[in-house]
């Protein structure tokens, strides 16, 4: 792996000094630099790959700079518009390089979710018309950050670099958490599982969550045909959460997100705000930090969830809770409302190092819930 001191010194000659994007875990280490060494002037994490595209845009309209937008390949989705029809030297020709951690890559086994967007991210960069390479050894990478960044000058247009595992980060992510009284997300989800038992239908984020519910079904004795473990789609879990609660409105459904997939695609609250299902229950387990990604801090704890889903037509209480007891008092609270209802619930940051890996054949489990909605 390159040394990130190293490549930011040579960054910096070349001219590329802000930087914007979502964090991902294989730019892990380029990531951390950024958040431990660059100031907020020069670096805005952005809460969707979308937005950082449109964040990297203003800032060139400002400056006449080259900003550098980083992502995993699951983010050209969201990226795909504004590179498109803002970007694009079609439209207004933004200068800007792309860099992209290669989840999915053909040539290394990856999980279900990020195999598809793997095999097509090549693809997409060339049917958008943006010229690529692929970082694939340390000795080059800064001989190519100056490709990109004489091609997007060149062009007047996005470029992009793809980087390959361990380029940009570790083998393994090493994490340190200070000491905390607060649940992990372990006893969160057990505590409400605890309360709402084996009827209701139960709904876990992108990242370990998905791992964390489905240990905690399984240790609560429930049958896993009431989960729904959204692996991917990372943000759009309330939106899922919207459109069982309307077809199954005889369930209690249970969305356990998280606060960055919350904050990603936040204006799925004012929809689910709009046609109030009484049968949705959201509930964000909030450590304020991209944990699965490498642990930089996210927008979770810096900004009023709680008054945010309020605002947008969700019952709540008053402020966050971190106890288990609250935790438990509030989700009664809030089920005996029979309102759509929100609750921020502050967890302790780290991961248990022995949880297992989630073996589920996807669209057995996505069979085995629908078999027991139509029961």
């Amino acid at each position: 792996m390159i040394d990130q001191n190293t490549l930011f010194d040579q960054l910096n000659v070349m001219g590329l000094n802000f930087f914007t994007g979502v964090p991902d875990s294989l730019l892990n280490d380029f990531c951390l630099h950024l958040v431990n060494n660059v100031p907020d002037c020069q670096h805005i994490m952005a809460a969707n790959e979308g937005n950082a595209i449109g964040i990297a845009a203003g800032y060139h309209m400002a400056t006449g700079e080259i900003p550098v937008v980083y992502m995993q390949n699951s983010g050209i989705g969201n990226a795909t518009n504004p590179l498109l029809s803002l970007t694009h030297p079609c439209v207004y020709g933004i200068p800007l390089i792309l860099l992209i951690g290669w989840r999915g890559d053909p040539a290394i086994k990856d999980h279900a979710q990020h195999k598809k967007q793997g095999e097509l991210t090549p693809v997409l960069m060339e049917d958008m018309d943006i010229p690529y390479q692929v970082l694939d050894a340390d000795d080059t990478v800064i001989e190519k950050f100056q490709w990109a960044a004489n091609k997007a000058k060149e062009l007047n247009a996005p470029v992009a670099l793809i980087a390959k595992k361990a380029i940009l980060t570790q083998k393994e992510k090493k994490q340190e958490y200070a000491e905390s009284p607060l649940m992990n997300r372990e006893e969160a989800i057990s505590a409400v599982l605890d309360v709402f038992g084996k009827d209701a239908i139960y709904l876990a984020t992108t990242g370990r969550a998905t791992r964390e519910l489905h240990e905690q079904i399984m240790i609560h004795g429930f049958s896993h045909e009431i989960e729904f473990l959204n692996v991917g789609a990372m943000g759009h879990l309330s939106s899922i959460g919207l459109g069982l609660a309307v077809g199954a409105p005889n369930k209690k459904i249970v969305v356990f997100d998280g606060d960055a997939a919350a904050v990603m695609h936040m204006g799925s609250l004012a929809t689910n705000g709009r046609y109030q299902p009484k049968n949705l229950i959201h509930i964000v387990l909030n450590n304020g930090v991209n944990e699965s990604v490498g642990g930089q801090k996210s927008s979770g704890q810096a900004i009023n969830l709680t008054a945010i889903a309020k605002g947008c037509g969700y019952e709540t209480i008053p402020a966050f809770v971190e106890s288990k007891e609250d935790l438990q008092k509030a989700v009664k609270q809030l089920a005996e409302s029979n309102h759509l209802s929100f609750l921020d619930v502050h967890v302790r940051q780290g991961i248990r190092k022995d949880m297992p890996g989630l073996k589920i054949e996807h669209q057995h489990a996505k069979s085995a819930l629908m078999n027991y909605l139509n029961k």
